[in-house]
């Protein structure tokens, strides 16, 4: 059995980025927290596309990824790919799980989906 790995919901806040009126989570990131390449995250979402549609998933454009880059100290050029980055709104996490199919992926996304409703829940308190 693989070691699943559970990390401070705070550490998954910081990931969570606001695009095109979304909150959405880098394809990098992602991959990270699942325990796989982005490499191999792409290539499953690739592989199934028809599980992602725009309202799931979207390619950033470049003018979105340098603001993003510029914006934030972590994302510096020459350390992530080449290629712009996917983002994953939340159903589009919860999809992920069962294109990468690994034990680290369903506990991951698990995770994530909390995060985000107790982010909604906050958002509702402060309305």
């Amino acid at each position: 059995m693989e070691q699943i790995t559970h990390i401070p919901n705070e550490a998954i806040v910081q990931k969570i980025y606001v695009i095109r009126g979304q909150k959405v989570m880098l394809d990098s990131h992602l991959a990270q927290l699942y325990g796989v390449s982005t490499k191999r995250l792409k290539e499953q979402v690739r592989r199934n596309l028809h599980r992602f549609p725009e309202s799931f998933m979207f390619e950033l454009s470049s003018s979105e990824y340098t603001a993003l880059r510029s914006h934030f100290a972590t994302l510096k050029r020459g350390r992530h790919s080449k290629y712009l980055p996917y983002v994953f709104i939340e159903h589009g996490i919860l999809m992920l799980s069962s294109v990468l199919k690994s034990e680290q992926a369903i506990a991951m996304s698990i995770q994530i989906i909390e995060t985000f409703v107790q982010l909604r829940k906050l958002a509702q308190n402060y309305e």
